[in-house]
Order: C-alpha cells, then structure tokens, then sequence
C-alpha cells in the first residue's frame, strides 16, 4: 500500500510571508543606513587590548583605572567571563601608523602596568593587536567588493545552468539572505569583524546551494509533468525536496550551534551569522525564491530544451 505524505500549500503562504520579508529588508536598510554596523578592530582603526584578571573584576574600576593612567579615550567592555577584558584604543592622530606598530609593545605593557597598580589580583595580558586607519579602510572595501563579486557571478552560474529568470530570482533571495543576516548585527548592535564578513561569504554559498537544489526539481518537473500551472509545480518540487532541505539544514545547524555554545568569544561573531544565515537561506529557498519565479511569469516554454543544430529530421 503507497504511502501520501502531506502536500503543504507553500506558494500561498509564499505570497503572505513575502510582505513580512519585505518589511524586515527595509528595518534592516533603515538600521543599516542610519544606525550603520558596530564595526570590529578590522574594519576601523585603533588598538585591541585584552586582558584576563585572576579573579573577578568590574568593568568601571577598570575604566577608572586606565583614565588615571591617562588612558582617557579606552573603551571597556567585559569579554566572556567577568574576569575577561577587552579594551578598544582610538587611533591618536598626531603619532604616525609605523610609530604606533613599534609602540604597541611598550603600550601594552603601560597598560599591564597601570592595571595591576590598582588591583590586588593579577593580571595577564593576552591579545595585543593594532589595525592602522588604512588597512581598516581597506578591508571593508575588500569585503564589501567580496560580496558583490560573489553575487554577479553566481547570477552568471545561475543563468548559464538554468534561465535567466532563475537567476534573478536566485539572486533576489541572495540579497535578501544578506541583508536580513547584517541587518541583525546593525539592528542589536552586534560587533561586524572580518570572522563575520567571512561567515556572510559563506552563508552565500551555502543558500545558493540549497536554491539549486529546488531550482533544479523545478526545471525536471516543469519538464516531465503535464499538468498544473506554474504555482502546483512549483509547490510540488517544493514538497518532494523538503526533507532534504530540512535535514540539510538542520544537521549544519547544530554543528553551529555547538560553535556558537562551546567555541567562545572569538568565534562568537562567526557563530551567530552563521545561525541566522542558515536559518533565513533555508526559508528563502522555500518561500522567497519561488515566489520570486512567480512574479517572473516562468513558464514550461522557459524551460524547453533546444533542439541540437544539424541534428537529423525525423520527418519523411
């Protein structure tokens, strides 16, 4: 006896669930362009100070302590435990970017020192990095290139695998991957580093694999079934690939995360744009995508098979 697994109506709630899509695409536009990114050490300029205490430590006594000390611009935040401390540095414009790298060694140790005075536990310094205003100029540029490159040529990829309106419709649901995921971290002010950026590169690849997936039961069911419009095929690839994009997605989702859990503060960032990005690729596969090709008229002519030149007439 044939089993009937449940058919779900995912182009109606497509067309609802598009609205709130794009509501979401314009908060985030908005935090984007008026609230911009807590951008990382990577991205601006300044020295990264982190240091570990041997017992707990509040972060104001730390403040008092560096702007004693004649630190007064540091910015202190408490990272991981209570007895971890990440401290930001601004750039000071009248020393030079090669006088600052030779500095940094001596800086961090006036740091250090300025610490342990008012302290009686004792504290360790563990990360010491500076990033001139140049290279974080350049590196956002870099990124922000990175993802526009990345996504012309997957529309290429896509269009030469498939038709053009696949394509668009790909790279539609790409954008809109993208800026949901960065809108989360300019929306709750979630720190955008380079181990972010690359999470973003990655999430691309990863959606954009899991829309071919359903881009291409598409084009074999347009092919092969005779009846239904556009909208029952489409909703029909959509089911007979569910389970693969369901499982896909959730067994990627639990090794991240474990990362997000267990990996720590360094690869926090990373973790978390991993999660949402897995997350909002998998539901615009299902949901945004195809209802994209929707709104592209696609039809079976689309998707014919053009005869070979020079192949024989089968006529007599």
């Amino acid at each position: 006896m044939a089993i009937t697994l449940r058919q779900f109506d995912f182009i109606s709630a497509g067309r609802k669930l598009s609205v709130v899509s794009a509501v979401l695409v314009v908060i985030s536009l908005g935090s984007l362009l008026f609230n911009s990114l807590e951008f990382g050490l990577d991205f601006t300029s300044g020295t990264l100070v982190e240091v570990g205490y041997s017992e707990s430590v509040e972060v104001a006594d730390v403040s008092a302590a560096l702007e004693e000390a004649g630190f007064e611009s540091a910015q202190v935040v408490a990272f991981g435990t209570d007895q971890d401390i990440l401290i930001r540095m601004p750039v000071d414009e009248t020393v030079s970017e090669v006088e600052m790298a030779s500095q940094l060694e001596e800086l961090g140790s006036n740091v250090i020192a300025a610490l342990q005075e008012n302290s009686t536990a004792d504290v360790e310094l563990r990360r010491l990095e500076f990033v001139g205003p140049r290279v974080g100029a350049e590196l956002a540029e870099s990124g922000g290139m990175g993802i526009l490159v990345s996504l012309g040529m997957i529309m290429l990829y896509v269009a030469a695998r498939f038709q053009t309106k696949f394509a668009i419709a790909a790279v539609v649901a790409l954008i809109h991957d993208v800026i949901l995921t960065v809108g989360v971290f300019s929306v709750f002010r979630l720190e955008f580093d380079l181990t972010v950026l690359a999470a973003v590169l990655a999430v691309i690849g990863y959606s954009v694999n899991d829309k071919i997936v359903v881009f291409d039961r598409v084009r074999e069911n347009f092919r092969i079934m005779r009846k239904g419009t556009p909208a029952d095929l489409i909703n029909a690839s959509l089911n007979q690939t569910l389970s693969r994009t369901t499982i896909t997605a959730g067994t990627t989702l639990l090794v991240v995360i474990a990362m997000l859990v267990a990996g720590g503060d360094s690869i926090r960032g990373f973790a978390t744009a991993l999660c949402l990005g897995i997350s909002i690729g998998t539901y615009s596969s299902i949901y945004i995508g195809t209802t994209v090709l929707l709104m592209l008229k696609v039809t079976k002519e689309d998707l014919i098979v053009p005869p070979k030149e020079g192949a024989a007439d089968s006529m007599p």
